[in-house]
């Protein structure tokens, strides 16, 4: 089987999309049978990602995957029309629910993209069964052909290295309003702890914290290792690959009582209320009491979700409309 992959989220960030694709594509290495032709168009420039967007989703990818037997589009932006049937991965659906969360161009050109395209796939790929319930919902995707295919983590994501040193509470992700770092930012001032915040630079922050950037996996699993806990009370996910990153190196999470998150930490995390600063600081606190506890139940947790098993579950929705 000759699967053309879309890997141009690899040339726009280093976040959980592009973890996403880092990880499948790893995981279908040398699998007999899939023949993997990576495509891409562009740099990270701004006029790059709007040509990207447009153009060649719409009209250079699928020309590009002609001779192919299946096309994959590893985010919701795909074309229209294929002569090859293609898969699309939706990761979440935040611009639908909450696109005032967006800049401007994003917001219209992504609201105006993800639903034609889900509509138009063979199959969807959503990454949760959160986001699954969402796509049928909001899009009108016919369930069943919607599937669920979730992620892993990197195998330098575990309990045994070094740890950062200090007392603090961690928080990963883009600076982005619906991280909902501002009321992570209250909670650890009323929880008296300091709060170190790694991530990409976005279009929303924080005032006050100890703000690292971006760091690489090294570091972040360091971080990770030292931390109290995490706190990851985001607004909106589809899935929430910190969570498991944090359970695998055995850091006990504080994260959002409803959603994807709350579905991919089970009951290995502490759940709280992501509107009310007070209930993620009191989760904080038993984050902190509970910690053997928590790290025991978020290890377990962590080794349920394999790349391995990523890659079989999107083969086999490959092998449905080959």
């Amino acid at each position: 089987m000759r699967v053309g992959v879309d890997v141009s989220p690899l040339r726009q960030t280093g976040a959980g999309t592009a973890r996403h694709v880092n990880g499948l594509l790893g995981a279908l290495a040398g699998r007999h049978g899939i023949d993997v032709k990576p495509l891409a168009f562009g740099g990270s420039g701004r006029l790059a990602s709007v040509a990207r967007d447009t153009a060649w989703y719409f009209a250079g990818l699928p020309l590009a995957a002609r001779r192919l037997d299946i096309l994959h589009c590893t985010t919701f932006r795909g074309p229209l029309r294929s002569s090859v049937p293609f898969t699309v991965t939706i990761h979440d659906l935040a611009l639908v629910r909450h696109p005032e969360l967006f800049p401007r161009w994003h917001r219209t050109s992504g609201r105006l993209a993800i639903g034609p395209v889900a509509r138009a796939a063979s199959r969807v790929l959503a990454v949760s069964e959160f986001t699954k319930r969402e796509t049928v919902a909001l899009l009108g995707v016919p369930e069943e052909r919607v599937r669920v295919v979730g992620n892993a983590i990197d195998a330098r994501f575990t309990p045994d290295g070094p740890a950062a040193e200090g007392e603090y509470v961690l928080a990963v992700g883009t600076l982005e309003p619906r991280k909902n770092l501002r009321r992570v930012e209250e909670a650890a001032r009323i929880a008296g702890l300091e709060l170190r915040l790694v991530g990409a630079q976005g279009w929303g922050g924080v005032s006050s914290v100890s703000w690292l950037g971006s760091v690489d996996d090294e570091e972040l699993a360091r971080l990770y290792r030292g931390a109290l806990c995490l706190a990851f009370p985001s607004l909106y996910e589809g899935f929430g690959i910190p969570v498991l990153e944090a359970m695998a190196c055995g850091t006990p999470v504080v994260t959002s009582r409803d959603g994807a998150t709350a579905e991919v930490a089970g009951t290995a995390a502490v759940l709280v209320d992501p509107l009310d600063a007070e209930s993620i600081a009191a989760g904080l606190r038993e984050a902190i009491a509970r910690r053997a506890a928590l790290r025991e139940l978020g290890l377990a947790r962590a080794g349920d979700y394999t790349w391995d098993g990523v890659a079989d579950a999107t083969i086999a929705a490959w092998q449905e409309i080959a």
